[in-house]
């Protein structure tokens, strides 16, 4: 097991989904749900795997055909569009 590369990944997801709206949605559930701290959890936990699971298939299946380069600036294009969809959204719906 690459153990270094493992280290990696877990540092830069983890610090990456501090104060995420996926961490704050979850705050507000437990908020919401006393007493329901066991299930919170696993739906949040299963849900962050299951999108983590699809992303390293779809990383793994595009790095066979595409250079790496190309997809970590899709990657990066693409986040700063749904980023700027939805400061345009919220500017539009808040007046």
């Amino acid at each position: 097991m690459n153990w270094k590369l493992l280290l990696a990944t877990f540092g830069t997801v983890f610090l990456a989904e501090l104060g995420d709206k996926t961490q704050l949605a979850t705050l507000s559930f437990a908020a919401a749900n006393r007493g329901a701290f066991w299930c919170v959890f696993a739906g949040s936990a299963l849900a962050l795997i299951a999108t983590s699971l699809i992303a390293t298939f779809v990383g793994g299946a595009l790095a066979r055909y595409l250079p790496v380069r190309y997809v970590s600036l899709s990657a990066g294009v693409l986040f700063i569009v749904i980023g700027a969809i939805v400061v345009i959204r919220t500017l539009t719906t808040a007046t």
